[in-house]
């Protein structure tokens, strides 16, 4: 029995909330079961160095788990030279994930930066960050077109992503971290509101799984993002992104 009894096929509870913080340019809090993050989004007026003078603007992500977002304290990345190669990897996650879904010549010449910062994790923590973010990422969007910085909303599609894996013979959606601790199989799916594939990230942990497998982790992978990208666009909608391609 899943915590809550929580059915295999089931979400954990969801809930976002947008402009979390005063005074990013976009925010959210996001809560899906135990693990809450906050996705801020910060406009700056400028793009790295191999896109200037292009007309082309970008979108990066930096993510941290704080302190005591575990059940035993994680140290801060900052005092250790440098950062982890799992951190790295989610923050080219949530960049990549975000950057698929957005014309950036729209943008202009600047630089959209989401910090994602985990302050409560029970598994899930990477796709859930590519959730918060993306309504932080167009609240910050609605900011340049209300203020007439940029003509158009460059967001194009809405993009979520959730967890799915095989725990001991079941076929499960939303893993928190119990389950994802004890995963023969754990996937990480990045999917748009039009069921366009932007990341898979599948491991076996224990054995090889076959295509079998891997198509009802995928069926079970869209059906959650499908209810993911629908609180997103409630979410939104309640804040007259109604103009939106997706509204």
């Amino acid at each position: 029995m899943r915590a809550n009894k929580r059915l295999v096929d089931a979400l954990r509870p969801v809930k976002i909330k947008p402009d979390y913080l005063d005074f990013a340019d976009g925010s959210a809090l996001i809560e899906i079961g135990k693990t809450k993050i906050i996705a801020a989004a910060s406009i700056d007026e400028r793009v790295p160095p191999f896109l200037r003078n292009s007309g082309t603007g970008w979108i990066t992500a930096e993510y941290s788990l704080l302190p005591r977002s575990t059940e035993k304290r994680t140290l801060r990345e900052r005092v250790q030279t440098r950062i982890s190669g799992r951190t790295q990897e989610i923050q080219r996650l949530i960049g990549r994930s975000l950057r698929a879904v957005t014309e950036l010549h729209i943008l202009g010449e600047r630089t959209i930066i989401l910090d994602c910062d985990v302050i409560q994790a029970d598994g899930g923590t990477r796709t859930a960050s590519v959730t918060a973010a993306c309504v932080a990422l167009a609240l910050a969007l609605k900011k340049l077109v209300d203020e007439n910085i940029i003509d158009e909303m460059p967001l194009k599609h809405l993009v979520s992503g959730v967890s799915v894996g095989i725990v001991q013979g079941d076929v499960l959606l939303d893993l928190d971290y119990e389950e994802d601790a004890k995963a023969d199989i754990d996937m990480n799916v990045v999917e748009t509101e039009k069921g366009q594939l932007v990341e898979i990230q599948a491991t076996a942990e224990r054995t090889p799984f076959s295509k079998k497998e891997l198509n009802a982790l995928m069926s079970l992978a869209d059906k959650g993002i499908k209810e993911l990208i629908q609180v997103q666009k409630d979410v939104l909608k309640k804040k007259s992104l109604l103009f939106m391609a997706y509204g």
